[in-house]
C-alpha cells in the first residue's frame, strides 16, 4: 500500500467521477469480486456495493450542503467504508457470507492509506474519516447495545455523528436489500438518541477529564457524574512509532522527570528485542512500581502503538492514582523512516510498516488527557 496515489484521498476535487476514482486508487480496485451477502447485498460484490453508496451520497442534500472540507472527509469515509471486507470476508459452511470485524480492519487500512504518500492533510481530518469508517454500522445497531448510551458518547469523541449518521444513511441506500425503510428508522433513531444527549455532531461535553475517564473505566455510571479527582502525580504515556521523535519530545517538554524505557532496560538486560519480552516488560514495570509508590511523577517510553496495550498500563498506572496523559507523535512516515535511520538501534523498516499497520491513535476513552503532536506545527490537546 505504499502507493504515491495515496496522497490524493483527502484532495479529491468535485464532482467525483466514478472511473477517475478506479484510475486513481488501486485499492478501490482492489474490492472488485469480494462477494456479499445476497440477501442483504443482492446488487453485487463490494465493488459494486461502494460505487452505489458514494453516488448515492452525492444525491443527498444533506451532503451537498456541508461545507467542503466536511464534504471530502464524509466522501472519503463512504469511498473506504467497506475496504476491509476482503480480508474478512468468510464464506460460511450454509453459503452465508460475512466480514466480521471488518469495521476495525477497514480503519486501520484507511489510516495506513492516508499516512503514506508526501502530503496529508491534518490529523483530526484523517482521523475523522478512519473513525467514520470504524463506526459506519453503529447508527443500525446502537439501540442494541448493553449501553447505547456509553456507545454514542464514546463514538462522539472520535467521529462528528451528523457525519456518520450521513454515512449510514448512504451505505443503507446504496444496496439491494430487504426493509430499506426499517434500516432507514434506525437511523433516525441514531440521530434522534444523538441529540436528546446532546452529542449529536458535537462530542459529549463531560463535567471534567476526569468524570469522562471515570465513566468508561467503571461500569455503570452516568456521563453528568462529576468524579471526585484523587488523582496524586502523573503519568505521560508516549505513544509513536520508532523513530518519530519521542525522546525529543520528551527532552524538551518533560526534562526534569524520570522515565521508563523498555528500550533501555532491553539494553542493560542484554536482551535482543527480537527474543522474549516477559523479563523486560516484568523489570519496566517494577521500575515504575517504585516510582508510584513515591508519588513522583514520570514518563513511560515506549511504542504503545495499540488500545488492548495501553489499557494494560494505564489500569496499572491508575490503582496507583497516576493521572495518565496520553502523547501521540503523528509523524510523517518518510520523516519515521529517515530519523529511524539515524538511530543507535535501527528498527527494519518492514517491522515499522508492520507497526503502522497495528497503530490505533488515542483516544479520548483511554485516559484523562490526550496529546496530539502534529509534525511541524505545535502540540494539540484533545
Amino acid at each position: 500500500m505504499n502507493d504515491p496515489e495515496t496522497e490524493s484521498l483527502l484532495f479529491l476535487e468535485e464532482p467525483y467521477g466514478w472511473e477517475k476514482l478506479v484510475r486513481e486508487f488501486s485499492w478501490l480496485r482492489d474490492l472488485k469480486g469480494c462477494p456479499q451477502d445476497p440477501v442483504f447485498h443482492a446488487e453485487g460484490d463490494v465493488f459494486v456495493h461502494t460505487r452505489m453508496v458514494v453516488e448515492t451520497l452525492m444525491d443527498l442534500p444533506a451532503w451537498a450542503a456541508l461545507p467542503r472540507e466536511a464534504r471530502q472527509v464524509v466522501f472519503a469515509a463512504c469511498l473506504l467504508h467497506d475496504i476491509g471486507k476482503p480480508a474478512t470476508t468468510v464464506i460460511e459452511d450454509d453459503g452465508r457470507v460475512t466480514s466480521r470485524g471488518h469495521s476495525r480492519r477497514g480503519e486501520r487500512m484507511a489510516r495506513q492509506i492516508m499516512a503514506l504518500g508526501h502530503v496529508r492533510r491534518p490529523f483530526a481530518l484523517r482521523e475523522g474519516v478512519c473513525g467514520l469508517v470504524r463506526y459506519h454500522s453503529l447508527p443500525l445497531w446502537l439501540l442494541d447495545k448493553d449501553d447505547p448510551l456509553k456507545a454514542a458518547t464514546a463514538a462522539s469523541l472520535s467521529v462528528n455523528t451528523e457525519w456518520l449518521a450521513l454515512v449510514a444513511e448512504a451505505d443503507m441506500r446504496g444496496r439491494t436489500g430487504p426493509d430499506l425503510e426499517g434500516q432507514l428508522f434506525r437511523i433516525d433513531l441514531f440521530r434522534e438518541f444523538c441529540r436528546e444527549h446532546n452529542c449529536y455532531g458535537r462530542p459529549y461535553a463531560f463535567p471534567s477529564d476526569q468524570s469522562r475517564f471515570v465513566y468508561f473505566h467503571k461500569p455503570g455510571g452516568y456521563p453528568t457524574y462529576e468524579a471526585f479527582d484523587d488523582t496524586q502525580f502523573d503519568v505521560f504515556l508516549m505513544v509513536g512509532l520508532p523513530g518519530s521523535g519521542k525522546d525529543t519530545w520528551i527532552m524538551e517538554n518533560c526534562p526534569d522527570l524520570p522515565v521508563v524505557s523498555l528500550d533501555a532496560v532491553r539494553e542493560q538486560m542484554g536482551i535482543d528485542p527480537k527474543d522474549n519480552q516477559g523479563p523486560v516488560l516484568q523489570r519496566t514495570k517494577e521500575y515504575a512500581r517504585e516510582l508510584m509508590r513515591r508519588k513522583q511523577s514520570f514518563v513511560w517510553n515506549a511504542t504503545s502503538l495499540t488500545r488492548s496495550r495501553r489499557a494494560e498500563l494505564i489500569d496499572l498506572f491508575t490503582v496507583y492514582k497516576g493521572r495518565v496523559t496520553l502523547v501521540f507523535l503523528d509523524t510523517p512516515i518518510e520523516t519515521v523512516l529517515a530519523q529511524n535511520r539515524g538511530r543507535t538501534r535501527v528498527v527494519p523498516e518492514s517491522v515499522i510498516y508492520r507497526f503502522l499497520d497495528k497503530l490505533e491513535p488515542p483516544e479520548l476513552t483511554e485516559a484523562q488527557r490526550v496529546i496530539i503532536v502534529e509534525w511541524g506545527d505545535d502540540t494539540k490537546r484533545l
